[in-house]
Order: structure tokens, then C-alpha cells, then sequence
């Protein structure tokens, strides 16, 4: 690390133990969601570069942080990201939290050398004055997971499990942010659980930055092939009472974590609701 990447890295940054992940929420879900105790809103897929539906959350709400899960590096050119977060940080300062990362190789005609592409990407960001603090990186293997730390505030783990949460806070260092997500249906239901799990997660079990990340952690041949293990299912799913998800979502924090994004998979209209019924278990400060 360079003594200006290091330097860059005054503090972590602050979104709470808890934050909801999601493809999107309204000014008002959000609103409700920062009543409820939560400290982010993490917004998953590949937003374009304009980034204009962050401006409407962040007035809509008074200390929430917005996260991009992720900007995808391909999609959306480092130029416009920079101007886009400058535009949001003036008019809301520290509360927008740039997420960025390479996607899937499977996904991108043009995808190649994605850690060379990464860290090209990063310079860029760097070149125009968007500060390593205000940004995370989407890492899983050991390489972009010692980068996020480097480069960024730190790293953004999707689809793991708090053994691996243990294994990337011994990789990036303690002043790194880590935050991953995690999965999460509410229902003491396992059959019904694990039908909704696997239909999330069924996409990425195509995908080799995931099934690779997999092997990493354990998991065989047998689990990570369609339709995905119970095994790997109950893994990478948090269900049961409300006590058992926030006891499982707890064990990311006892494992290292600073922030859990919390993807709660369930409809749109639903996503308040589950939220609340978990915030009480995860011990947040709710507001009326």
C-alpha cells in the first residue's frame, strides 16, 4: 500500500451494524426503514453511472447512508461514477457510499483481466478526486479482497458465510471495512425456506467467481450444482424465528464484519415489514 493510498483512509465508514439490501426502495420504504433502525440502504444490479435515484433517498431520510452493491465497472465508465458521487456528496456529505466491482465474466462480451480492469478503475476514480474512504469494492478471493483494503475503505462480500467473514478480516487487517450480505426468508418453513433460497440463487450457481469462491469455503462439486445442496442453501439463507436469522446475521459481527447488508427476500411491497419484525431481534433502536 502506498503512503497515499494509506493516508486516504482516515476512518471507516459508519452504516450501522444493519442495513437492508435490495434492487431498489422507494423515498418512503427507505424513510421507514431509517425509522426502523437501520442504518443503510444498499441497492443491488449494475445501476447506470447518472446514479439519480440515490438524491430522492437521502431527502426523503435523515441520517441513513445509500450504498451502490454494485456499480459495475464495465457498464458504467469511471468519469460519470465521479461526477455522480461528487453531485451527491456536496449536496448530502458522508452519507453516499460508492460500491463498485467487476460483475461476472459470464455476463460481459468485453470482460478481461478483471483485476488489471479493477484496479485501472480505481486509478481512475483516484485521477478524479473520489476518495478511497467514500468507496468499497465487491470482493471474494483473497486477491481483490487484500485490493478493497488498499484501494477502497475496504470490502463488500456478496453470497458468503461468516466463515468467510472470519477469513477476510484476517486478510484485510482490522481498519478495512467489511460488509457482507447475507440472505435472509422469513419463515420457520425449511422446505418453503430453501425453495425461495434456491430460486435466488439459482443464476449464480453459473457463475465462476461464486462457485469458485465456494470450493474455497468447503463446499463440493455435489453442493454448488444446480439445483444447490441443502447444505449450501441453509448456508447461504438465514431462516427460522426471527431470533435464529438475527442470531445467524449476528454471527458476520462476531466473525469480524462492521456492517451486515441484509437482503430479505420477499416482495417489494413486503420489504418494510419483514425489516421490521427482524429489527427488534437485531437489537436496533427503532423511532415511531
Amino acid at each position: 500500500m502506498t503512503d497515499a493510498h494509506a493516508s486516504s483512509k482516515a476512518s471507516k465508514p459508519d452504516l450501522g451494524r444493519f442495513g437492508s439490501f435490495g434492487r431498489g426502495v422507494t423515498p418512503q420504504q427507505a424513510k421507514e426503514i431509517e425509522a426502523l433502525g437501520y442504518g443503510a440502504v444498499w441497492v443491488g444490479g449494475s445501476p447506470p453511472a447518472e446514479l439519480e435515484w440515490v438524491e430522492p433517498i437521502l431527502k426523503a431520510t435523515n441520517t441513513l447512508q445509500v450504498a451502490t452493491g454494485i456499480v459495475n465497472i464495465w457498464s458504467a465508465p469511471a468519469k460519470p461514477v465521479a461526477e455522480s458521487f461528487h453531485r451527491i456528496d456536496k449536496a448530502y456529505p458522508g452519507r453516499f457510499l460508492l460500491g463498485i466491482g467487476v460483475g461476472h465474466p459470464e455476463a460481459i462480451s468485453e470482460y478481461r483481466k478483471p483485476y488489471d480492469a479493477l484496479v485501472e478503475y480505481l486509478d481512475r476514480l483516484d485521477d478524479y478526486g473520489v476518495p478511497a474512504e467514500r468507496r468499497v469494492v465487491a470482493a471474494l478471493g483473497p486477491r481483490v479482497l487484500q485490493l478493497s483494503a488498499q484501494r477502497s475503505a475496504g470490502g463488500h462480500p456478496y453470497l458468503t458465510t461468516p466463515e468467510h467473514t472470519a477469513h477476510a478480516r484476517e486478510l484485510i487487517g482490522p481498519s478495512a471495512f467489511l460488509a457482507p450480505e447475507h440472505k435472509v426468508v422469513l419463515t420457520t418453513d425449511a422446505d418453503r425456506a430453501r425453495a425461495v433460497g434456491r430460486k435466488a440463487l439459482d443464476i449464480y450457481l453459473n457463475l465462476a467467481n461464486y462457485l469458485n469462491n465456494w470450493r474455497r469455503l468447503g463446499f463440493t462439486d455435489d453442493d454448488i450444482t444446480r439445483p444447490g445442496s441443502d447444505r449450501l442453501v441453509d448456508a447461504l439463507v438465514a431462516y427460522g424465528t426471527t431470533d435464529a436469522v438475527a442470531a445467524r446475521l449476528n454471527e458476520h459481527l462476531d466473525a469480524g464484519a462492521d456492517h451486515v447488508a441484509v437482503q430479505v427476500l420477499t416482495k417489494d411491497e413486503n420489504l418494510v415489514s419483514a425489516l421490521a419484525e427482524l429489527a427488534g431481534p437485531l437489537g436496533l433502536n427503532q423511532s415511531s
